[in-house]
């Protein structure tokens, strides 16, 4: 069975040569999807009955923040991918789950509806039934994997019973789906995050994941803590990532009217000494997650709740420290600095935002229901 291992190579062979053309050409990241799956890693969570590797979060956490060192784009890929995968292994069929270990399929999540903003557990489209199929519609603001992906795990609201949501397996190439927009903007340019558009897409009821009405408690219970913890590991990845990058320019800039460098200055380094701890505790944070989730510890929907937005919350500040100890070199391409101060913009923004968070976090110490 191929190990964890195997992706220091794929990063030095595909990923990271690919980085930069990534960005700069809005580029879904195939060659290092493919390498992931020929080596297993994209079967990382998938159960060994299936042929997958049978390993959990923690796992999963490193595999996300190594990639996201080299390529946050396809750091982000994988995540959502991950957290499909969940959904997929608990209510999915057994092919899908077979193709998945075996590397051979991309799926990610689908919630996010046009007007629904971070409650993405109330999905906004419709859903009716014709014979034995639901047919679908609606529109997600922003998919990862957008018209890359082999499947969607797609939101609805219920199609007969009680509850909030409905979750479904939707074939990559169901009549009826479409991308409308395809994505170019500020950062995260290579995970084709775009929005897609259903107009009665036809999903056979055997493709519910899960009970109908029951999406709510597996966006929540199930997927919900892996998608915090691996974006917070994205985000845990960059800062590490442009933390290299700005010491290794402050160390080895010379100021030659001084004779020293820039790391000869107090302020820079204390700069650098403030950013490499605002670092140190997401991890730390991101780690008690892992823990206390393992453990079922009564806190640990809070460090869920905390981990995503402590991890983007910093990476904005770490970013930025890098940008500015590194002057005007930060916003030349070769450095790299501004690359991943453009991605970790990305964290803060994906629903569930930092400041719904902060309100989610908010009743939880007061004791009050965080989804009421």
């Amino acid at each position: 069975m191929p190990t964890i291992q195997s992706l220091e190579a794929i990063i030095r062979d595909v990923i990271a040569p690919a980085a930069q053309a990534t960005d700069r050409d809005a580029a879904f990241p195939h060659a290092a999807l493919r390498a992931l799956g020929e080596t297993g890693l994209l079967g990382l969570v998938s159960a060994t009955d299936v042929g997958g590797m049978g390993l959990g979060l923690a796992d999963a956490a490193q595999v996300v923040e190594r990639i996201a060192q080299a390529c946050p784009s396809t750091a982000m890929v994988v995540c959502m991918h991950y957290c499909a995968t969940t959904v997929i292994e608990q209510s999915g069929p057994e092919d899908v789950r077979r193709d998945i270990a075996a590397g051979r399929h991309l799926s990610t999540l689908a919630w996010s509806d046009s007007g629904s903003r971070s409650h993405f557990w109330a999905p906004t489209g419709a859903v009716r039934r014709e014979g034995d199929h639901g047919l679908i519609d609606g529109s997600k603001t922003m998919v990862t994997s957008a018209g890359a992906a082999d499947s969607y795990v797609w939101s609805t609201p219920p199609l007969d019973g009680n509850g909030v949501s409905t979750l479904w397996l939707v074939d990559g190439k169901a009549d009826g789906l479409s991308q409308p927009k395809p994505f170019d903007g500020l950062g995260l340019r290579g995970n084709s995050s775009s929005p897609l558009t259903a107009r009665d897409v036809r999903v056979p009821l055997s493709r519910m994941l899960g009970q109908d009405g029951g999406g709510f408690d597996t966006m929540t219970g199930a997927v919900l803590p892996v998608f915090a913890t691996l974006v917070a590991s994205c985000s845990i990845g960059m800062m590490e990532a442009v933390l290299t990058a700005a010491c290794t320019h402050v160390a080895g800039n010379r100021l030659e009217h001084l004779g020293s460098t820039l790391a000869d200055l107090p302020t820079i380094r204390a700069y650098l000494a403030r950013a490499r701890i605002q670092a140190d505790m997401a991890r730390v944070l991101r780690d008690d997650t892992v823990a206390a989730l393992a453990a079922q510890r009564a806190d640990a929907m809070l460090r869920v709740m905390q981990v995503k937005a402590a991890a983007a919350e910093a990476a904005l500040e770490v970013t930025d420290t890098a940008m500015r100890v590194c002057g005007g070199a930060a916003f030349r391409k070769d450095l790299g600095v501004e690359r991943y101060f453009r991605d970790a913009r990305a964290a803060s923004v994906m629903g569930p935002t930092s400041d719904v968070l902060f309100d989610f976090i908010g009743k939880a110490v007061c004791g009050m229901p965080v989804f009421g």
